[in-house]
């Protein structure tokens, strides 16, 4: 009777691994490729260990015909398939994918993606990398170093769109994205993610499955880290192929029937891009030699304009719904809510800012048709006019305080910074609200005239901006914000333009107060102590100009006498105004400088009108001008 033929045990394939010869090892890893498989984790440890890392190694370095041996081509193939699937096959223990002999092979297996192998090959290498990548912090950070990426973008960008490899290597950039911090963020990594971004696009651009809106999550998580080092590799990339990728998949969300929370990651991919090229990548005409179409220019600036305006809209309206109606049915979660539609309103206002700057910078004007300006401005008009209304409610319940208030208020300012008499009426309704606002880590309003000041001090240029601000008291917030400002000056150097703003502001202003009730109070007279301190530390002849002109005009609401009654102020303070004058009136200021001999005649006139009031100021300038 004839003996029944048996199928060969593990025992078997162990002592074909652990033989000498490299063809008893080959046999007994195809024979291996039957125990690796499903979850029989013991195993897979004892082929591991049998057939050892450097065998592994060089099996794949022959199948990728690196081992100078050029006979047997077809036989290369079949040994690159093997080392693939053995190394899939291994990684999905995870106590092997840590191994550092493992995770050494990755740039290996890079380079074999990296000349486009079959799909079958594809496959298992983005199986390994995503074993690898998900195993340890070391195999994780090996995808960082420079050309990892580069090749794996290379690769993923020509994947086919409904490819197990594509979908594999989708979940391994993910993983990367998800787990970047900014201690990653190096000269060494970032070539790598300019690559990842640049592939990214393309899929954002092309697909039109899932796929296409985790490209869309992945480059906004990527780009919204408003790294300096990434920014200028994108910037310095020769071709401006990916940006227009970005363009065509924003206009595709934009213009179909999706959810709100992933054309909000549109509009910040959008916001994030023009932090990237400026606002003009709005307006950049595109040569895209593809298939997909380019929308023009003017419709693309009104399909993003539009789409910020209907965002703000539906979340100014939640907003004011969840925080202000008491209703028993809103959820337990609600402050989970305000602050999700917090940030997604915070994005919305960037963009729209953006647009604010691009409008008034005129850029626009030789790349879009008169009438699409004129929508946008109309558009821009009606959405200031929705985010007052949302103060005015807040002002009805009494709140003052919040970051989504005080982010209303930048962006009306920044609005009326250029059309200061947009929305007249509910502006200056609500101005005194709007200079009360307090960001929620704030104590007192700061930042909230900070934004305003623009706008103040072009409407202080005639009466009734003055009268405005004088029914409000804002002049006194004006005063404040003033004082606030030379403190953080005096220890950061920050940039003066803030400062003479706030400055304009109270010149206008008081060069308007007849028929104004205008109090001397604390704010104004702080200003005669610390402002000169400030401006003549200053080699700028313009601000010790602005800097004399407040304090001139400041003087006429008081006099000496009263000044020196207050326990913070005595003789030294009038001696450094009487300084800051001297200054001003001792320079030689060419005819064709006209705003710097306007403010020096403001100071002249000034000292002939309050002489008499202020003997020690008076005194001091006569000796030191011979007057």
């Amino acid at each position: 009777m004839a003996a029944v033929a048996t199928a060969p045990s593990l025992d078997d394939c162990l002592k074909l691994l652990r033989a000498e010869r490299d063809e008893q090892k080959l046999a007994g890893l195809l024979l291996a490729t039957k125990f690796c498989q499903g979850d029989d984790t013991d195993s897979i440890l004892k082929v591991y260990r049998a057939v050892g890392s450097r065998f592994l190694r060089r099996l794949l370095m022959t199948g990728m015909g690196k081992t100078g041996n050029e006979k047997g081509s077809e036989d290369k193939e079949v040994y690159l398939q093997l080392s693939v699937t053995v190394l899939a096959a291994f990684s999905r223990v995870p106590e092997i994918a840590s191994l550092a002999e493992m995770i050494d092979v990755v740039p290996l297996v890079a380079e074999v993606v990296s000349k486009l192998p079959e799909q079958s090959v594809a496959e298992e290498c983005f199986e390994f990398f995503l074993l690898i990548a998900g195993a340890s912090e070391q195999g994780l950070a090996k995808f960082y170093e420079p050309k990892i990426m580069d090749a794996l973008a290379l690769s993923i960008s020509t994947l086919p769109a409904d490819s197990k490899s594509l979908e594999l290597s989708t979940r391994l950039l993910q993983l990367l994205v998800n787990k970047l911090n900014m201690d990653m963020l190096c000269t060494a990594t970032i070539q790598g993610l300019a690559s990842m971004v640049v592939c990214l696009a393309k899929l954002f651009c092309v697909l039109q499955n899932a796929i296409k809106f985790d490209a869309l999550h992945m480059l906004s998580s990527l780009l919204s880290l408003k790294n300096m080092l990434l920014f200028d590799v994108l910037r310095s990339i020769p071709s401006r192929v990916w940006a227009t990728h970005i363009r065509v998949g924003v206009t595709s969300v934009l213009q179909n029937r999706i959810v709100s929370s992933e054309k909000l990651q549109a509009l910040l991919l959008a916001d994030c891009m023009m932090s990237i090229l400026g606002e003009d990548w709005l307006l950049q005409e595109c040569d895209f030699s593809s298939q997909k179409e380019v929308m023009p220019v003017d419709k693309f600036v009104l399909l993003i304009l539009e789409s910020a305006r209907v965002e703000i809209a539906v979340l100014l309206n939640e907003l004011a719904y969840l925080k202000y109606d008491e209703s028993p049915k809103i959820s337990t979660s609600r402050e989970e809510s305000i602050l999700q539609k917090q940030r997604s309103l915070a994005i919305a206002f960037s963009l729209l800012e953006k647009f604010i700057k691009l409008i008034s910078s005129g850029a626009e004007d030789q790349l879009m048709r008169e009438s699409t300006i004129m929508k946008a401005i109309s558009g821009l008009n009606e959405t200031i006019g929705i985010v007052l209304d949302f103060l005015q409610d807040s002002k009805d319940h009494r709140r003052r305080k919040g970051d989504d208030l005080l982010a209303a208020v930048r962006i009306i300012g920044s609005y009326l910074a250029e059309a200061p008499h947009a929305c007249k009426d509910k502006t200056r309704h609500l101005l005194g609200y709007i200079l009360s606002i307090e960001g929620q880590d704030e104590s007192s309003p700061f930042y909230s005239v900070c934004f305003m000041l623009p706008m103040l001090s072009q409407i202080t240029l005639e009466a009734d901006g003055c009268r405005v601000l004088a029914s409000c008291e804002g002049y006194k917030s004006v005063a404040n914000c003033l004082l606030k400002l030379i403190e953080l000056a005096q220890v950061t150097n920050e940039d003066t333009g803030t400062i003479v703003l706030a400055c304009d502001t109270i010149i206008n202003f008081l060069n308007n107060r007849k028929n104004l009730l205008v109090q001397v109070d604390t704010g104004l007279t702080k200003i005669l102590r610390v402002l000169p301190l400030w401006a003549v530390q200053s080699s700028d002849l313009s601000i010790i100009m602005v800097a004399s002109c407040v304090c001139t005009l400041i003087l006429d609401l008081t006099s000496e006498q009263v000044l020196l009654s207050q326990s913070d102020f005595d003789i030294s303070t009038l001696e450094s105004l009487s300084h800051l004058f001297v200054t001003s009136l001792d320079q030689k200021i060419g005819d064709d400088d006209r705003d710097l001999l306007e403010q020096q005649q403001m100071i002249i006139s000034g000292y002939r009108r309050w002489a008499g009031k202020y003997p020690i100021i008076s005194r001091i300038m006569q000796q030191a001008l011979n007057i």
